[in-house]
């Protein structure tokens, strides 16, 4: 029986959701966004789907049992909290909030409600990643001693002058958008070693005049010339961990960069052997010690699209938990968990030191 599902939010990613839910079989019942013209866009994409300005109105239906809150960030807290206290389960974007604090109202509210909350971090569905997460588990890359994570953007602003980029909204910029992936994507497949100290250096360049910008595509539409611009386009971080690990992040929006020459990428450095995943294509590559000689082997993973394979797994996990009442792999937890390094990281850039990273078990 399929999943009846109400979407909160109509933007980009919000589409995403609604395409890879279809696909998991799901029926989305009801969209809600402010903007009736863009709800009604996506409604049409989706066979039946009711469409509403009102998030207590998308709540008030008796027959949706879960929702995807997929608005700004500043949003997520109030929205997830609301749905959960409707008796909805939640699939609720990454970030999981602006702040621990925020983590925290959301995991108390959870618990009161006993409601499914899994955290879209969509990029542990890559097949890649999946596969890497599998050599980890089975011993085959050893002790992982460093972990590198890297996506860099030519010209890649989201929404120039609009919530993206507004700090009130976001919680910030680069970092806060893509290096909370791939904080996730180190933590998730290293088995989430507890993180002490963190450094960061975020730096703002392409972004101010608006008008001055050059760019060749835009996620979440045209640039906003009388709009704000005041979060990093660009973040450097090492994170160090209990045991000797540590994790280098490098992320930008926009940077003098060409595309071929500048790769997205994890890397897994373990003494045994290491790893490099590339999240968007399904290629794995490891590096290993074989018959006395160092050799690398390229692994090509079934699929042709990883990037819509990674979301049609998180609807169909998400579909799944709700069905069966177990808890996601993607959790409120690991969420914490995330925010926890994010938050040191901005602490650190802002005070220009490198900071401890406080003791992220739940409260």
């Amino acid at each position: 029986m399929s999943i009846e599902l109400g979407i909160i939010g109509a933007g980009s990613v919000a589409r995403l959701h609604a395409e890879a839910a279809l696909k998991a079989g799901a029926r989305v019942a009801c969209i809600c966004d402010i903007d009736s013209g863009r709800a009604g866009q996506l409604a049409a994409q989706c066979p039946g789907a009711a469409t509403t300005d009102s998030v207590e109105t998308l709540l008030g239906r008796p027959e949706i049992e879960a929702v995807v809150v997929a608005v700004p960030n500043c949003y997520h807290k109030p929205v997830a909290i609301a749905a959960m206290q409707a008796g909805k389960d939640v699939l609720l974007e990454k970030p999981m909030a602006m702040s621990v604090a925020e983590c925290d109202e959301i995991i108390a509210a959870c618990r009161q409600t006993d409601r499914i909350l899994q955290v879209g971090f969509v990029c542990r569905g890559a097949p890649a990643a999946m596969a890497a997460r599998s050599l980890v588990e089975k011993g085959r890359l050893g002790r992982i001693y460093h972990v590198k994570a890297s996506v860099y953007r030519q010209r890649g602003i989201p929404g120039l002058g609009r919530w993206f980029t507004t700090r009130a909204m976001s919680g910030g910029g680069a970092l806060m958008d893509m290096g909370v992936h791939l904080v996730d994507l180190a933590l998730h497949l290293t088995g989430f070693p507890r993180a002490t100290r963190a450094s960061a250096v975020c730096t703002s360049t392409f972004g101010s005049p608006i008008e001055s910008y050059r760019y060749r595509e835009m996620w979440g539409g045209p640039p906003d010339t009388g709009g704000v611009f005041d979060v990093e386009d660009a973040a450097t971080a090492l994170v160090r961990f209990d045991g000797g690990m540590s994790l280098e992040v490098n992320v930008t929006w926009a940077a003098n960069v060409s595309p071929d020459h500048m790769r997205d990428a994890v890397v897994l450095l373990g003494d045994k052997a290491g790893c490099v995943i590339d999240i968007w294509s399904n290629e794995l590559i490891m590096t290993t010690e074989s018959d006395g000689k160092v050799v690398s082997l390229k692994q090509s993973l079934p699929g042709e699209d990883a990037w819509g394979d990674a979301w049609q797994l998180q609807a169909q996990r998400f579909c799944d938990c709700v069905r069966s009442r177990t808890p996601p792999e993607a959790s409120a937890a690991d969420g914490r968990a995330v925010q926890c390094v994010i938050d040191a990281l901005y602490r650190s850039a802002a005070e220009e030191r490198e900071v401890e990273v406080p003791e992220c078990s739940e409260p």
